[in-house]
């Protein structure tokens, strides 16, 4: 049978209950547009708090941890070193935070094809004097170019510029809630006191915000060469190494295999950040599920239009057999007529959808510029 006639049947069949035409057709649009606004938002907010994690997590981090020691001095006496020896509250060793050959680890870092990028820290604990009040916090002694490059060190420096750390001396960007306790603006100097009890003056040149209150209420960034200059310590001083790898994938055994060669402790993201990869899955799967039950919903509701508006055309349908049409004429007109209002429903939720997605983007980046 000629397609443009079964298509202009089609057409006048729709246009002739056209209110349960648009009813199916909203429904499709619904569902399409809910479907469409809702993974949009949980993609967005996957990948917003990702990046709170990804973007300042290394893939993996060398470090070295102070613990007791495994051998104890009694495994080397005659008597007792064939036995084993249970040894209660043992005390940590007498082992340094730094790492060891950092430049040489570093230059074989550079030469490896897995790593995207390293960055070498200092982290150390100390006291910010507030009148007669210290409060407790933490500076990382950082390479701010290298950090700005593989975790984004700059998007989080909210007052002030990142490259003052290196350009000014003796300077430090605190982080905001950590500021707005001591009352500190930009150029403002602050005491630090060392673990060691000495005590340096340090000029604020920037404010971070993490989106986290509880780290930035405690943590600061200082240069390297600051770091190192009130520690005492030499220019090669260094605690952590954070490693951004070309496959995160790749982290457990890169992990492994560092702490192996390097005679280090080593992380990688995955164990560090477990119960958040699994939300985060958690989230993906709800998510999905939801859209797909919009859409199973709206498929429904068309089911049991077309089924209502067969009923109703039974004697449209004898007519246009007893006029010379198959079975096979009549199922692809109603086949033409369930393609049409989901081609005219689909396009409308996309189009809806696409601006409900935007609208919930803006509301985000409106009240993320209006935060104190």
């Amino acid at each position: 049978m000629n397609f443009k006639l079964l298509l202009n049947i089609a057409k006048a069949l729709l246009l002739a209950r056209w209110r349960q035409t648009l009813v199916a057709a909203i429904g499709v649009t619904f569902g399409i547009s809910m479907f469409v606004a809702m993974q949009s938002f949980m993609t967005g907010l996957n990948k917003l708090l990702d990046g709170l994690i990804l973007n300042r997590t290394p893939d993996v981090r060398l470090y070295h941890e102070i613990k007791p020691s495994k051998w104890q001095p009694v495994n080397e006496s005659p008597l007792y070193k064939n036995n084993y020896n249970f040894i209660s509250s043992p005390k940590s060793a007498n082992a340094r935070l730094e790492i060891y050959n950092s430049g040489p680890i570093m230059q074989s870092l550079s030469k490896d094809e897995r790593v995207r990028g390293f960055a070498p820290r200092i982290s150390t604990q100390v006291f910010f004097n507030n009148g007669n009040i210290d409060i407790n916090g933490l500076i990382n002694g950082i390479d701010v170019q290298k950090e700005s490059l593989l975790y984004s060190f700059t998007d989080y420096v909210v007052e002030g510029k990142a490259a003052d750390l290196k350009n000014v001396a003796n300077s430090i960007i605190l982080g905001k809630g950590l500021a707005e306790r001591m009352l500190v603006n930009i150029g403002d100097v602050v005491s630090v006191t060392t673990a060691k009890g000495d005590q340096y003056s340090l000029k604020t040149v920037g404010i971070f915000q993490s989106g986290i209150n509880e780290i930035d209420q405690v943590q600061s960034y200082a240069s390297l060469a600051t770091a190192q200059k009130f520690l005492g310590k030499p220019a090669n001083y260094i605690t952590d190494i954070n490693i951004k790898l070309k496959d995160m994938n790749q982290a457990p055994v890169v992990a492994k295999e560092y702490a192996r060669l390097y005679s280090t402790d080593a992380e990688d993201i995955q164990t560090a950040n477990a119960q958040f990869e699994t939300g985060s899955r958690v989230r993906t799967i709800i998510s999905y599920s939801v859209g797909i039950t919009l859409l199973i919903v709206a498929g429904f509701g068309i089911y049991n239009i077309l089924n209502m508006m067969i009923y109703e055309k039974m004697d449209s349908i004898a007519i246009l057999k007893a006029t010379g049409f198959s079975g096979s004429d009549v199922r692809k007109i109603f086949l033409i007529i369930s393609l049409g209002i989901r081609l005219f429903g689909g396009l409308l939720g996309l189009m809806f959808g696409y601006l409900l997605s935007k609208g919930i983007n803006q509301s985000h980046s409106t009240q993320a510029h209006c935060q104190p």
